[in-house]
Order: structure tokens, then sequence, then C-alpha cells
């Protein structure tokens, strides 16, 4: 079950969709106890009061709005009977606390909320007249409200708003949209003209039915683009290498012209200029032409390595198409894989209101406290129970983690029932429902500890870029350059960690193996097939990112055409904006259902060629646009043997004429060749190929920094930056290809099928 004392088999014998049990237990019941301590938190808000006074409010003095309130000691004006008195009334709702994102205003309980703007002190005594509404402090009588000296700090501001009550919430809130916005200049504290703001926020107000027409759309281009990727993801992926390349290409070109024409022309120009300058002037116009100089080889180095990854990855491009083309199908015969996105975003809608109402909740929870300040009353949770908080946090983060890994082995379940099934006329009338239930059945475990993982990332990552936020312009330049480093390294180590956990609960979901036993064996299958993995992840994410791009634009230029007719761009600017972020979330969130599904196939590709060969017995479980790319490779591979042999036959000296051969042992041969040029041997595939071409890779990027040394042999220590490309290539090059021999050689592939086959011949032979 752990890591480290796994007591199960070390050689992976891959049965998919068989022998089904049971993973993670342990983690299953320490994630339960967890969302019980959760719910417990949420128990404890409403037993002590504080759901209620976030519900129903409360005023300055501690006293629950339509309750009767117990009295509080030390705090005057509490233990009021409120119970004819619902509604909360701030006597200043625009007085807001920008720091600490709450309103500074003394909060009294009232019967009605101001149904008409009220100017002056005697239309505050007719109001509390008319309807019995007290709007100035307890200790106030109402009759008397002009002529008190204290109805400038204990009666409301004038003019009084006309206000409403919130549903739900019971407080009384303006009705003029200029005081909203001294609620969003607490939240957006870079706005700081008033008037810009009332204008974008009236303008969201008056197109709120185009916005909602376009978010509409975008989710209808989602979902369109997800099923016709299939066809145009070849012609995509090769237009989007051209371009990149001659892209390059082209500003490298410019790049060295500049430099060449500084170089020809520029020196004439600058000398009769640099005399009537100062000295800093002449360093400025020399150092000028050093930079060119340095962005020149720099964009050289960049397209040089570029061309080179575009030349060892062609093949593999090949394979990111045919499991795009293969991924298109799978939508077409799961149609509710396109639910997901919906699924999980409700999901996680509701699990984040629970989490912002208890949150909430313990913000009114605790013992009340007067404000020294304000002389104001608040509740504060003290002692022990300020942890409680900490708990809600981490619980935040721990359970969102967990549905979106619920929503991963969901998929990975209906790829893996896709693929490893033969007669897809014969997969399960619901292959989703079928997987959730896998899942929630037996391997809810595994998803709580590969979250938790996630988790134990995340957290410190968040907490560091919070103290960031806290000391910035207050800390010295080396702690920001820590704190920033620190919080780089985990992105990325959260960016592996979420690679690998994907692929782990594919694994899981083939074999029912817990979770550190499934992301061994994926790691192995990925390191293996190392190259491929890098050319799917950069040439898939960038066509994916592409149709992302693609998703958004579309939706905002019908956005303009729909906006057009509203001449002031502070009217329409900011509906746009909003249009064309939930665009872009909408397409990320379609759009990432379709990356799993691709590196699901991948990885039951991947298995599939190391484990099966084609022969009978050993029949591959992919497509036909994936066998077409097996058979492709099988192809070129024989070519190469062929070429291979030819040279050593030439070169051979001495070469003795072989007699022929019985057709038998004829036969034999050809069985030979046949098995030795097979494709379906997974390591020997991956060690042969693709190791030589990383050695390959490898040789050409050394040759490249040494031809950088040589350009820049004159600016620079020729010793210097040949120094630093050793230790560049002893860094990095050197262990990333000793990680790739000591995973080959520790792991133990299973029997080789052309081993087999070459067996068989040899009996065929001996027989003859």
């Amino acid at each position: 079950m752990g890591c480290c004392g796994s007591a199960e088999r070390t050689k992976r014998e891959w049965r998919p969709l068989e022998d089904r049990s049971c993973t993670d237990l342990p983690w299953f019941l320490l994630f339960t106890v967890f969302c019980v301590g959760m719910g417990s938190i949420c128990g404890f808000t409403i037993v002590t009061g504080g759901a209620a006074r976030l519900v129903f409010g409360y005023d300055s003095y501690g006293n629950t709005c339509g309750r009767r309130n117990e009295r509080i000691e030390g705090v005057q004006l509490s233990g009021l009977d409120h119970t004819d008195r619902k509604f909360v009334f701030f006597l200043d709702p625009c007085n807001i606390d920008i720091v600490q994102r709450k309103i500074k205003s003394m909060a009294l309980c009232v019967s009605l909320c101001p149904t008409e703007e009220l100017k002056t002190y005697q239309d505050l005594k007719r109001f509390a007249m008319m309807n019995g509404s007290e709007l100035c402090s307890y200790e106030l009588a109402a009759h008397k409200y002009p002529a008190l000296p204290e109805r400038f700090s204990k009666c409301p501001k004038l003019p009084v708003p006309r206000s409403k009550p919130l549903p739900l919430f019971n407080r009384c809130t303006p009705v003029d949209v200029s005081c909203y916005t001294k609620f969003a200049e607490a939240v957006v504290t870079f706005v700081g003209d008033s008037s810009v703001l009332h204008r974008l926020i009236a303008g969201v107000a008056a197109s709120k039915e185009i916005i909602i027409g376009l978010c509409v759309l975008a989710l209808a281009l989602s979902m369109i683009l997800m099923v016709i990727i299939r066809y145009i993801s070849a012609v995509l992926v090769w237009i989007l290498t051209s371009l990149v390349v001659l892209g390059s290409l082209a500003g490298t070109s410019v790049l060295w012209w500049l430099y060449i024409d500084y170089r020809l022309y520029g020196n004439d120009t600058s000398s009769k200029v640099l005399k009537d300058l100062k000295e800093e002037a002449k360093e400025e116009a020399r150092d000028s032409g050093q930079a060119l100089l340095v962005y020149a080889a720099s964009a050289t180095v960049f397209t040089i390595i570029l061309l080179l990854l575009m030349l060892f990855m062609r093949k593999r491009v090949a394979l990111t198409i045919a499991l795009f083309h293969v991924a298109g199908k799978v939508f077409i015969h799961l149609p509710l894989l396109t639910l997901q996105p919906f699924v999980t975003f409700l999901a996680l809608l509701l699990f984040w209101i629970y989490w912002i109402l208890v949150l909430l909740f313990l913000g009114t929870t605790g013992n009340p406290e007067q404000n020294e300040e304000t002389g104001l009353t608040e509740f504060r949770l003290t002692g022990s129970l300020q942890y409680l908080t900490w708990y809600h946090a981490v619980g935040l983060v721990w359970i969102s983690e967990f549905i979106l890994a619920c929503q991963q082995m969901t998929v990975a379940g209906a790829v893996v029932t896709y693929y490893f099934t033969r007669d897809k006329n014969r997969l399960p009338v619901t292959p989703i429902l079928s997987s959730v239930l896998r899942l929630v059945r037996y391997h809810l475990g595994t998803v709580a500890k590969g979250s938790f993982i996630i988790t134990l990332v995340k957290i410190p990552r968040l907490v560091l870029m919070y103290i960031h936020n806290q000391l910035k312009g207050r800390e010295n330049v080396c702690a920001r350059c820590l704190l920033k480093s620190c919080i780089c390294c985990l992105w990325c180590l959260e960016k592996c960690l979420n690679y690998l956990n994907q692929n782990a609960y594919a694994a899981t979901a083939i074999n029912s193996t817990s979770f550190c036993t499934s992301a061994r064996d994926a790691f192995v299958i990925l390191v293996e097939n190392a190259l491929r993995v890098a050319t799917i992840n950069a040439v898939g994410d960038f066509v994916l990112f592409l149709g992302k791009i693609l998703i958004m634009t579309c939706t905002a230029f019908a956005g303009v055409l729909l906006l057009n007719y509203q001449r002031d761009y502070a009217e329409w600017l900011l509906p746009l904006i909003i249009v064309s972020l939930f665009s872009f979330l909408v397409a990320h969130c379609f759009l990432s259902i379709f990356e799993i599904v691709v590196d699901v196939l991948f990885l039951c590709f991947a298995i599939d060629t190391k484990y099966n060969d084609g022969t009978p017995g050993k029949e591959f479980f992919m497509d036909k646009a994936l066998m077409e790319f097996v058979e492709s490779s099988r192809r070129l591979e024989r070519a190469g043997v062929r070429g291979r042999s030819r040279v050593k036959a030439a070169t051979s000296e001495g070469a003795e004429m072989k007699p022929m051969v019985s057709e038998c042992s004829a036969g034999g041969g050809v069985a030979r060749r046949k098995s030795s040029t097979g494709l379906g041997a997974g390591p020997h595939w991956a060690e042969g190929g693709e190791w030589e071409e990383l050695q390959e890779f490898q040789v050409y990027c050394l040759l490249v920094g040494v031809l950088v040394d040589w350009v820049l042999m004159e600016q620079s220590d020729f010793v210097l930056c040949l120094s630093e490309d050793v230790v560049l290539f002893l860094c990095i090059c050197l262990p990333t290809s000793t990680l790739f021999l000591v995973v080959s050689l520790l792991h133990t592939p299973s029997p080789a099928p052309f081993a087999k086959s070459a067996s068989k011949s040899a009996v065929i032979t001996s027989a003859c």
C-alpha cells in the first residue's frame, strides 16, 4: 500500500479492466475523517450562533436582529429584544475600509429600510413616526432627532439613500449605483475615478443580455471545436510548425541584417557624432552594436535548437496528429464526456459556496469584543479556536483538488474502457457512468492520496505568495529573489506532479493498483517514451492553447459587433473583458478534457505497443489511425535496417559467398527478419531509436554551444564561454542520459515478442 513497503509484484502484467479491487483504503478513511471535521466546523458555527448572526445580521452592540438577545457583559445597549426589527441598517453604508474590506459604519437593527431618500433630520423624524423604524441609535428619541447634539455621530449620514433589503441576508443596501462604486473600489483598488467605474458598471447592467448570449456562444464553440479538431489537427499542426520555424528564421535574419547594417554604415555616422558627445554617450553608442550582436546570436541559437527539435521530432508529430484524430472519435462514441466540465464546475461551485458560507460563519463566531478605535462590538475566535480557520483553508485546497482528481479518474476510466474494447459496438451503454461507479466503489482512496500530494505542494506555494504580497516594497532584493525562486520551483513541481498523478490515475483505471504502484509504472512507461511525451505535450498543448485563443477571439469579435451601437468605449469595454475572460475559461475547461483524453490515449498506446506485437494472441487494441502510424514506423525501421546492413556488407572485407539454403531455412530467415524488425517490443523501441536520437541531440547541442562561443569570441572570453558549455553539458545533458539509462536498466521488461518468434524459427530451421 505504501510507496516503500509495497508487497505487490515488481514485474507488472498489464491486464486492462480485470482484477478490480479497492485501492488505498487507509487514505479513503483519512479523507472521510477530514471531511467529517469540515462538517463539524459548520456545525460549531451554527450551534454557537455565528450562522444566525450572518444570516439575520447583528448590530454594533452584539444584538442579533429579529431575535430576543441576552445581555453581553461590559457592552451597553446589548440584550435588547429585536423581534420586530429584522433588517440591518448602516448609518454610512459607503464608508468602506479598503484594507480590511469591510464597512466601518455603525449598524442598527430596524423594522423597515428607507424606501425614499431622506435629506434632512426632519425627514428622519417623519419616517420614524410614520413607519416606526428608528434610523438613529437606540438611546435617542425619534421626536428629538433635529435638536439632539448626538445626531451627527449617532444618526445616518445625510442624505440617506433609498435602499432595499438583500434577499436572505436582510441587509439594507442602497439602490443607487454610485454607492456600489465604493464597494467596487474596496475590491478593485487601482480604480481611482469613480465616474469611470460608475459608467463601467452601468455598461455591464445595460448589456447583461448580450453578455449571457456571448457566454452561450463560447460554450457552443468549445463543444464544436472538440468534435471537429480531429479533422483539422493535421493541417493545423503542420501550419503552426511551419509558421513557428519561418517566424524564427525571419526574426534571426532581421537581427543579423540590423547588426550588419550597423557595422557597415553605423560606424561611419557614429564616428562623426561621437566627437561632439560625452564619454557616457559614447559608451551607450558602442553598447548598441554589442547588444545587436548578442540579440542576433541568441536568436540564432534559439532557431538552431528549434530546427534540431523539429528535425528529431518530426516523426513524433505524426503520433500527435493520430492521437488527436482518435480523441475526436472518443468524443463521438462517448458523448457524455462533454458534460464532464459542467459536472465538475457544478461540484466545485457548490463546494465553494458552502466553503464561503462557513468562512463567513466563522467570521461572526466567537467571543464578543469591543473595537478600541470605533467602539463597535465584533465577534472573534480566540485561543485554539483560531486554528479552525486554517483547517478550513486546507480543506478548500484538498477537497477542490479531490474533485478535479475525480474528474481525471472518471475520464481516464472511460477512455481506458474505449481503448481496450476491441469491438466498439460492445461498449457499455454508458461508459462514463460505469467509470464513476468504479471510482466510487474502488478508487476513492487513490484519488484522495493523489490530491493530498498536490495539496502538500500547493499550500506552501500559496503561503509564500501571501508573504511576498505582504512584504512587497519592504523586503530587500535578496529576499525577494529567494521568495520568487521558491514560488517558481514549487509551481513547477506542482505541474509535474499533476501530470504524473493524471497518468497514475490512468494506470489505476487499467490495473486497479494503488497510487504509488500506478505512479511508478506510469513513470517507467513515460520515461521509455520521453521524446514522444515531450512532442505530444509541446505540440498538443500549443495547438490546444491556440484553440482557446481562437474561441476567445471569435467570441470577442462577436461581442464587438453586438456592442458596437454603444459608442462610448467605456460602456462596452468591461462587458467585452468579462466575455473574453469567460470564453477563455470555458474553452480551457472543455479543451482540458480533450487534453486528458489525449494523454490517457498515449499511455494506453505505449502499453499496447509494449506488450503486444500484432501476432495471433497478442493483437493490438489500438484504433486504425494509430495502427497506420505503427505500420509506417515499421516500414521506416525496416528501411533503416536494410540500409545499415547494405553499408556493412559493402565495407566488409573478405566476405565469402554463401550457398543457397533450402526453402524451409529461408522461411526461418524471413521469420527472423520479420521478428527482428517488429515494433511490439516497447523497451527495445525506446532504448534503441529514442536513446540514439537523444545522444545525437546532445552532441548537436554541444556543437551549437561551441559555434556560439566562436561567434562571440571577440566580445567575451572564449575559455569562460567554453567552460559554461561544459558545465551545461555536465549538469543537464549527462544527467538526462543517465536517467534514461538507469531506468532502462532497472526496469525488467517483458520478454520481447521477436525473441519468441526467433526461437520458433530456430526450431523450424533445425527441423529442416
